[in-house]
């Protein structure tokens, strides 16, 4: 009885790795998703009895965007006449990211070079010029699925429009200790009334500041 028990287990175990080796992987996607967020305006509290603290009221602005890998490449951005043009894929604008249209959303209201942002959600581009970049925002409408045929909605920054900006600003270039390997969005040196919006890859990064206003 042990014999069959160890050979019917045997068979078992060899019919499922045989099945996981013969099922296709889920892969990856090349630029997985990210976001970066933060949260303004809220309030912590007191201590309880176990010293621990909770924070509420805060309200949130978040960036969604795909973020593309080296894979050792290197001068990602190019230089002279074609900077800019590989990330952009022939496109008038750089998505900020990968694949579908880059997005802010936030809950509150916002400044960002002296124009004012209502709650609500926009499209994130940057225009890749040397020796300084300039970040757009955008209320223009934007794919969810890509459709050759749409030539209103954006997908990436493939349709962008100039008359749907509502934001242009200069961005402050800085150089990373560190070649960045995935492309990162980040808020930095953020506190209640504002703070900067950074965007860096591989040994150059850029930071716009942002004021949060009632």
């Amino acid at each position: 009885m042990k014999t069959i028990r160890a050979s019917i287990t045997s068979l078992l175990l060899f019919g499922l790795a045989h099945l996981s080796i013969g099922q296709e992987q889920p892969r990856k996607p090349m630029s997985p998703a990210g976001v970066a967020a933060t949260q303004v305006g809220g309030k912590w509290s007191e201590p309880d009895k176990d010293g621990e603290r909770t924070y509420s009221g805060g309200k949130w602005i978040e960036i969604a965007y795909s973020r593309p890998v080296l894979r050792g490449r290197a001068s990602i951005f190019g230089k002279g006449a074609d900077y800019g043009k590989a990330v952009s894929g022939g496109a008038p604008l750089w998505r900020a990211g990968a694949n579908v249209t880059t997005t802010l959303k936030t809950e509150v209201p916002l400044e960002i070079g002296g124009k004012r942002l209502e709650p609500g959600e926009y499209s994130v581009f940057v225009d890749l010029k040397e020796p300084a970049w300039t970040l757009i925002v955008s209320k223009q409408p934007r794919q969810e699925k890509y459709d050759p045929n749409e030539k209103t909605k954006t997908w990436g920054s493939y349709n962008y429009d100039t008359k749907y900006d509502v934001v242009r600003v200069p961005m402050k270039m800085v150089t990373p200790a560190f070649s960045v390997d995935q492309f990162t969005i980040a808020f930095v040196d953020v506190i209640d009334g504002g703070g900067k919006l950074a965007m860096a890859w591989e040994k150059t990064g850029a930071v716009v500041p942002f004021k949060v206003v009632s």
